[in-house]
């Protein structure tokens, strides 16, 4: 970017707590529950991922295996955008405990245009699978929550939860040894390739250009900038960071502007 530079920011002061954090999820969790934007990146998303997959039922294929599509579930298929305004205000972040009491109340809404999508797989013999980094104890309230928007293929036989790894690789080959995967949707790079569950920012960057033919073909990216493999980066995965860290760090990660006089003294 011209003009910009990674120069230091004020760190917050040591006092600052979770609850000043979760200040800065207002504005994205507000663009993804009001904005047309947000609803029109995902129908795009969607739309997308329909006529990739009416290309690929098209096609003529030698091998046998029957098509399918594998879609994340969180942020995805399921929009759970109240858990993150419910932590607005509190002075906590996210936990297994607050985390699992919402998934067992099995009231996330679709993400627009999931169900569309799902349904004309489902119509034309495709079988869903939904694969996802929930762990195993919340498989009952996932699948009543996928069976009550009226997803198809919510059941266990198609839903591959998270038990001792993050990565998705081997649930994606378990898969991919009796079906054709034709597309995979995701909000999260992990979605698609172990490749991304690095946690730094320049490594992630320069994968995704490496992989950039694959986006709008094979793999989908649904918007979400609440959460992901993108946050960790900033941290290089040290979770264990205090408030006051997080917030120094995101800071620290911004390229800034010089400013109007360092512009002005450009030009002279």
């Amino acid at each position: 970017m011209t003009g910009c530079s990674g120069a230091q920011t004020q760190a917050p002061q040591q006092d600052y707590t979770t609850r000043d954090l979760n200040e800065q999820l207002v504005l994205a969790t507000l663009w993804m529950q009001s904005a047309a934007e947000y609803r029109a990146l995902a129908w795009q998303a969607f739309h997308l991922a329909r006529l990739q997959l009416e290309r690929q039922l098209a096609e003529p294929r030698e091998e046998d295996l029957p098509p399918a599509v594998i879609v994340d579930v969180d942020e995805t298929v399921l929009d759970n955008t109240p858990y993150q305004a419910w932590l607005v205000g509190r002075d906590e972040g996210y936990s297994s405990e607050s985390w699992g009491a919402w998934v067992a109340q099995a009231s996330a809404v679709a993400v627009p245009g999931a169900q569309a999508f799902l349904d004309y797989a489902r119509r034309h013999d495709v079988a869903v699978f939904y694969v996802t980094n929930s762990r195993e104890s919340g498989r009952a309230a996932t699948l009543r929550n996928l069976q009550a928007v009226g997803f198809p293929d919510a059941d266990d036989a198609h839903l591959l939860m998270r038990t001792d790894s993050s990565d998705k690789s081997a649930r994606r080959e378990r898969i991919e040894r009796s079906y054709r995967v034709a597309v995979m949707i995701g909000d999260n790079l992990g979605d698609f390739s172990a490749r991304y569950d690095v946690d730094d920012v320049a490594t992630r960057n320069r994968r995704a250009a490496e992989d950039r033919a694959h986006f709008g073909e094979r793999w989908i990216v649904l918007p979400n900038p609440t959460y992901g493999g993108w946050e960790s980066a900033l941290y290089d995965g040290e979770h264990g960071l205090t408030a006051a860290q997080k917030a120094s760090a995101r800071q620290a990660a911004l390229e800034k502007w010089s400013g109007p006089e360092a512009a002005q003294a450009s030009l002279r």
